[in-house]
């Protein structure tokens, strides 16, 4: 347990904070599986954009790291590009 009142603030804000990421990880891995499930190329494209934008925020806000994003980004794209 936390000896020091700095580390009990801590330790507060890292439960907060580990909520608040799991959420948003759970978001993420919802719009990757939406983009996955479609099989028509207008609707994957919106989808992507959607994506690629969420993907962009959580890279931004350090919730997952920039090339996971740029990595998931291009997966994506190369799968929607082949749809017909």
């Amino acid at each position: 347990m936390a000896q020091h009142k700095s580390a009990e603030k801590r330790a507060r804000i890292s439960k907060r904070r580990a909520v608040r990421n799991k959420e948003w990880k759970s978001k993420m891995r919802s719009a990757i599986k939406r983009v996955r499930s479609t099989t028509e190329k207008e609707k994957g494209l919106v989808e992507l954009h959607k994506t690629a934008k969420l993907l962009d925020q959580l890279a931004a806000k350090g919730i997952i790291h920039k090339n996971k994003a740029a990595n998931n980004k291009s997966s994506l794209t190369r799968f929607v590009n082949k749809l017909k």
